[in-house]
């Protein structure tokens, strides 16, 4: 079976097993996951559904077998959901995701089915209660909400429900930050300017705000200067106390918007020199260090997986892998079939990093020297889609996707589709496939 496997959303990976010297007593097998059906969904392409879990409830938000916006809820100790259909309906294209959160008083906020088009968002009225989600036509400013993409809900430094999404095109967006007044149930911008300008020549791809260790927000982008893939450039680098005031990563102030020419770049890569949005990702080291992954071709032209790290006065770039024969040289626009999908840096102990990816679909540890930043070792990883593998079955020619609950509970949804297909529409309309609900044996309590 030639079907491959990938995580769409968030890959979780470990450590290979070491070989032992002597054969070790068989450890007692893990409990199985509990795996049930949650709906019929659309397959036709891949478009990231959202899980929020809280105490008593999960609440899953997803395209329905046709291509309808659902959110269904159930009790976490019952298998009894509740489904509401939304007025929105999803095409061919994988960057229509879908946003969910909960704020502090219990609302559900689900924001879905954007690509440069107008706001489409909906809160709940009653607290947990799935059904009396109502669209909203304007959450913060009607002028900067006629062409959105990429919506996306955090938790500011004092717990504040925010919702970023880029206003405009790839290649001319810029970047906007709203924060949620629960008492008055209404949206406000945080900022009084986008967090960047493009100046109608470019746009930043975010990856981030990431709250690190050292209670800053981390944020690391690539400038585009067009729709086309491969006009990526610049790794560039911010950071924040409070997602208004941002600064450089040795604290010199940034005045907002942030620009090419203003902006601190941590790697100057140019245009065509494999580096893609979405694939710059913050992690920290075992000293609390701050960290971004990312990829670009080497002096031979193959793609190798790279780390920046800000050390005591600048950045220093590592190259982590060392592969020969494979090259990447994504072009053109929509959404690709990406061959290699990265994660930020994880301390292992107070002497090693572990940086994880997934290449054609085959999960990838490596293990570095903190202090050098030098490869240790190279190993198979293992995903969620990989372990799922031998309980779904993945029609052929479909990847099987997964999101898990970011609360760290152990909650997960699990559904196959085809591979992205530059937002154009397939020959052919895909039977429906089944969303599933992965409870672990001892889930945790978010």
């Amino acid at each position: 079976m030639n079907t491959r496997i990938r995580t769409a959303i968030a890959v979780s990976l470990a450590l290979a097993a070491p070989v032992l010297a002597q054969a070790p007593i068989p450890p007692a097998p893990a409990s199985a996951p509990e795996i049930s059906a949650i709906d019929r969904v659309w397959a036709g392409q891949s478009s990231r559904f959202a899980l929020s879990v809280t105490a008593a409830r999960i609440f899953v938000a997803y395209y329905d077998a046709n291509r309808q916006l659902t959110v269904a809820s159930r009790p976490r100790q019952s298998n009894d959901w509740v489904y509401q259909k939304l007025d929105s309906w999803v095409g061919w294209d994988s960057h229509n995701y879908i946003a969910m959160a909960i704020d502090d008083a219990g609302q559900l906020h689900v924001a879905a089915n954007m690509h440069r088009d107008p706001l489409v968002y909906y809160r709940s009225r009653i607290a947990g209660d799935v059904r009396t989600l109502v669209r909203e036509p304007v959450m913060a400013d009607a002028k900067l909400e006629r062409s959105m993409t990429y919506p996306i809900f955090l938790r500011g430094a004092d717990g504040q429900l925010v919702f970023k999404y880029r206003d405009g095109g790839s290649g001319n967006g810029n970047e906007i930050y709203n924060i949620y007044d629960t008492a008055k149930q209404t949206w406000r911008h945080l900022l009084a300017t986008p967090l960047t300008d493009g100046e109608g020549q470019r746009n930043a791809y975010f990856v981030g705000p990431v709250l690190g260790p050292d209670k800053l927000f981390h944020i690391a982008w690539v400038w585009r200067e067009t729709p086309m893939a491969e006009t990526n450039h610049d790794l560039s680098y911010a950071q924040s106390r409070d997602l208004v005031h941002w600064q450089r990563s040795d604290g010199t102030p940034l005045k907002l918007p942030i620009t090419l020419k203003t902006a601190e770049i941590v790697d100057p890569v140019p245009v065509e020199a494999g580096m893609i949005n979405n694939n710059t990702v913050i992690g920290f080291d075992p000293a609390s260090a701050t960290m971004i992954t990312f990829h670009k071709f080497d002096a031979a032209g193959n793609t190798q997986i790279y780390v920046a790290r800000r050390e005591a006065k600048r950045w220093r770039i590592a190259q982590v892998s060392d592969w020969r024969g494979f090259r990447w040289d994504f072009r053109g626009g929509g959404s690709l079939d990406s061959r290699l999908f990265v994660s930020g840096a994880v301390p292992v102990g107070n002497d090693r990093i572990r940086v994880s990816v997934v290449r054609d679909g085959k999960p990838i540890d490596f293990l570095l020297d903190a202090a050098t930043l030098k490869r240790i070792s190279e190993t198979p990883g293992s995903s969620l889609a990989e372990r799922l593998a031998p309980s779904i079955a993945v029609p052929p020619g479909m990847t099987l996707n997964t999101a898990e609950d970011a609360a760290g509970s152990g909650i997960a949804l699990a559904w196959p589709t085809l591979p992205p297909h530059r937002d154009l529409p397939s020959h052919d309309i895909p039977d429906p496939t089944v969303l599933r609900l992965v409870m672990p044996a001892d889930p945790k309590s978010p």
